[in-house]
């Protein structure tokens, strides 16, 4: 019942927001409601389920936002402005070379583990040129997600994190043979965005943009004179290093993530506008942005406070168990690795890896698979993982793109899952976890 139940609400969820017949936000709450009642779990412990989840997800809410606060100040201020101008000079008007360049961007920046800041400063960056070039904005998500799911299996990042810890073994163990799986992910991913950019390359040419006023300005975001009256160019050096410093605290682990960004921002807003007004303008312009995505976090909250308090993520997991064959087991890292595919995007990955995984190994150790090869295979789903409804960030990565989550989904998922194998097949031809035990 529990297993129907979970599997119907994810399947219920995600057609009616790839129909566009409800918003993620609407169907976040309304959805698991429904779900939990038919189940019979209502009166007051549904309340308890929603407020465990709201709480659950509510520092990525604050840091979300304060992080939107922080970038949009350093954007009014024009500190991506040198940036742009430099992706201005090497891929000029070639959508081809732009999509490329957004690729490679999107994997350097990816480096620092957290995809929310990937997709700011990416988006930041290359939207601009995208607009003016009047490319589809689907191929700047689709490399930027598919990059920073690649770049995820990096120590830091929060899924070997997940996966090293489940099962007790070392971070290092898991992630050293796994860069030659990263190395063709990411060449997959650049490859993905030149069959992208010649695509957009054939349907709008090539476009020379160096003589166009913005351009020789250094910057292709607005030129208007509000606008340019809230660039700070005698401070680019100061957001410049406060920046670094925000993100090697944040790979450091100096503090937590939201207390990072609150800091930030308070010190980015007061030194670039020391005037309280501006301040104040700064924030109400920049609140539009961060008001859906933070109201869609804690939505997020109740679905899968939901999802965990009835007891469905339970049941999808031990229902998955079940049916596996026993002339299966020594196939178990590889098909634990294609079901992380699935697995981590209806469900998340605190629940998978602390779920699912635990009970797995177990099971794959009677075949000779060592635990590090089953944490090693978990983590081959992460490109797909981070197009699940169930993921905050990408809520932010199509809200600062300006593209619909539903129209994102179908554009990337056959990428992702291509992305996904391809990191597989390398894996296990470097002899990172097997096809089949001896």
């Amino acid at each position: 019942m529990l297993t129907l139940l979970g599997f119907g609400m994810v399947i219920v969820f995600m057609a009616l927001i790839m129909t566009k017949r409800l918003s993620p936000l609407v169907a976040l709450i309304t959805i698991p409601i429904l779900f939990a009642l038919i189940g019979g779990f209502g009166g007051p412990g549904l309340g308890t389920m929603m407020l465990d989840g709201i709480k659950t997800l509510a520092p990525t809410g604050v840091m979300l936002m304060f992080a939107i606060l922080y970038f949009g100040v350093m954007i009014d201020a024009g500190m991506f402005d040198p940036v742009i101008r430099r992706i201005l000079k090497a891929v000029g008007g070639d959508p081809l070379k732009v999509v490329m360049g957004t690729a490679i961007l999107a994997a350097f920046v990816s480096l620092d583990g957290d995809g929310s800041t990937t997709y700011m400063i990416t988006v930041a960056a290359m939207l601009p040129l995208y607009r003016r070039l009047g490319m589809d904005a689907l191929n700047l998500t689709c490399v930027t997600i598919l990059a920073g799911g690649v770049m995820n299996l990096t120590p830091w990042g929060g899924p070997l994190a997940r996966a090293a810890s489940a099962l007790h073994v070392e971070p290092s163990d898991v992630f050293v043979p796994m860069i030659p799986s990263m190395v063709v992910g990411v060449a997959g991913v650049i490859g993905l965005a030149y069959v992208l950019g010649k695509r957009e390359r054939l349907r709008l040419g090539t476009i020379d943009l160096h003589g166009s006023p913005e351009i020789q300005e250094g910057a292709l975001l607005p030129s208007e004179d509000d606008a340019q009256l809230l660039k700070r160019p005698r401070l680019l050096w100061f957001n410049v290093l406060l920046t670094t410093a925000l993100m090697a605290c944040l790979i450091l682990g100096v503090l937590p993530l939201s207390v990072l960004f609150m800091v930030g921002f308070s010190i980015a807003v007061v030194v670039n506008y020391p005037c309280v007004k501006l301040q104040r303008e700064r924030v109400s312009e920049h609140a539009k942005n961060a008001l859906p995505v933070v109201a869609v976090i804690f939505a997020a909250g109740v679905f899968t406070g939901i999802l965990s308090g009835t007891g469905m993520v339970e049941a999808m997991s031990g229902s998955f168990l079940a049916i596996i064959p026993d002339a299966w087991g020594p196939y178990l890292a590889s098909i634990t690795a294609l079901s992380s595919m699935p697995f981590t995007f209806f469900i998340s990955n605190d629940a998978f890896y602390y779920g699912v995984l635990p009970i797995v190994s177990q099971a794959a150790q009677t075949y000779g698979i060592t635990p590090v090869e089953m944490a090693r295979a978990s983590l081959i789903g992460q490109p797909v993982h981070l197009l699940s409804p169930l993921v905050p960030s990408t809520y932010l990565l199509v809200g600062l793109a300006g593209v619909e989550f539903g129209d994102h989904q179908k554009f990337t998922l056959k990428w992702a899952v291509l992305i996904c194998l391809l990191m597989m097949a390398t894996a296990m031809a470097c002899a990172v976890f097997p096809l089949v035990s001896r």
